[in-house]
C-alpha cells in the first residue's frame, strides 16, 4: 500500500498543481468581487480577506443596461442552444440510422467545420452582416452562434446515438408505431444525457462569447450582451476592478447553476456519446 501510494506521489502532485492554476484565477476573481476598494487597490496583495462588502455586486447590478444585456445573453443563448438541438437532432439521425451517397463526407465535412477556428471568420462575417443589412441585430447574434454550435453537437448526438440499438426502433415500429413515432418514444428519451451535454456546451460558447457580439453591433447598443457589457467598466480613470470581478461573477452563476443542475446528466452524455463513433 506504501510503495503504491509512493508510485502515485508524482501524478497526484501533478494534479495538484493543474487544480490549484486552473482554480486560482476564479477564486481571486471572487475574492476581489467581494473586497473593500482599498485592499485591491493595496500593494501587497491579499490573499485571505480581511474584510468583505457586497458594494461592487450593488454597483454592477445597478450600471446601466445590466438587466437589458442579460436578457440580450440569454435569448441569444436560448435560441442557440434550441435551434442548434433542433437541427443537430436530425442530422445525427440521418447520419447514424440511414445509409445514404455522400454521408461520409458529409460527416468529414462537419468534423472539419468542428475544428476549424471560428475566429478566422470574424471578417467574412462581418462583411456579410455588413452588406445583408444584418449588423445590431440578436437574431444575426442567434444565428451565428448556432453555426458555431452545431457541429459539435451534430457530432456528439450521432455518436450518441449510434450507441442506442437500432433494434428498440424496430421492436416498437413491429407494435405499430410509425419510424417517426418510434424515435420519439423509444429513442429521444435515451438521448436525454446526450440533450443536456450538447446543450450545456452550447450554452456556454454562446454565453461568453465575445469577439463576434462586439463586432457586430456596433450603433445600437442596446443589441449587446452582457461579455460586451463587462468592458463598460473600464473608462478614462482607469478599470473598477472590484465592479467587473462582480460583474464577472455575477456573470458566471449562470454556467455554474446550469451545470450543477445538469452535472448527472452531463456525465452520462459524456461518457455515452464516447462509446461509438
Amino acid at each position: 500500500m506504501r510503495a503504491r501510494a509512493l508510485r502515485r506521489l508524482p501524478l497526484n502532485t501533478a494534479a495538484a498543481i493543474v487544480f490549484v492554476l486552473a482554480v486560482f484565477p476564479v477564486y481571486w476573481m471572487v475574492l476581489t468581487a467581494f473586497k473593500p476598494t482599498p485592499d485591491i487597490q493595496a500593494e501587497t496583495p491579499v490573499l485571505l480577506p480581511t474584510a468583505l462588502t457586497l458594494e461592487h455586486f450593488a454597483h454592477a447590478v445597478e450600471a446601466d443596461g445590466f438587466w437589458l444585456f442579460w436578457r440580450n445573453s440569454l435569448l441569444v443563448t436560448a435560441g442557440c442552444v434550441l435551434l442548434a438541438l433542433f437541427v443537430a437532432l436530425g442530422a445525427a439521425f440521418a447520419v447514424a440510422r440511414m445509409r445514404w451517397r455522400g454521408r461520409r463526407a458529409f460527416v468529414l465535412m462537419v468534423f472539419i467545420a468542428q475544428v476549424a477556428p471560428w475566429e478566422a471568420l470574424l471578417i467574412p462575417m462581418y462583411v456579410i452582416a455588413r452588406d445583408a443589412d444584418l449588423l445590431d441585430r440578436l437574431a444575426t447574434l442567434t444565428l451565428i452562434y448556432f453555426m458555431i454550435t452545431l457541429p459539435f453537437t451534430i457530432v456528439t448526438l450521432r455518436s450518441f446515438l449510434a450507441a442506442v440499438p437500432a433494434e428498440l426502433e424496430e421492436a416498437a415500429q413491429v407494435d405499430g408505431c410509425t419510424r417517426a413515432e418510434a424515435f420519439r418514444r423509444v429513442t429521444l428519451p435515451l438521448l436525454t444525457p446526450g440533450l443536456m451535454a450538447t446543450s450545456l456546451f452550447g450554452f456556454i460558447t454562446a454565453w461568453n462569447e465575445f469577439a463576434f457580439a462586439n463586432m457586430l453591433v456596433i450603433k445600437n447598443q442596446d443589441d449587446r450582451t452582457l461579455p460586451v457589457w463587462l468592458s463598460s467598466f473600464s473608462n478614462v480613470f482607469g478599470t473598477d476592478w472590484g465592479a467587473t470581478m462582480a460583474a464577472s461573477t455575477l456573470f458566471a452563476l449562470p454556467v455554474l447553476l446550469l451545470f450543477l443542475v445538469l452535472q448527472g446528466r452531463v456525465a452520462a452524455g459524456m461518457t455515452g456519446g464516447a462509446v461509438k463513433g
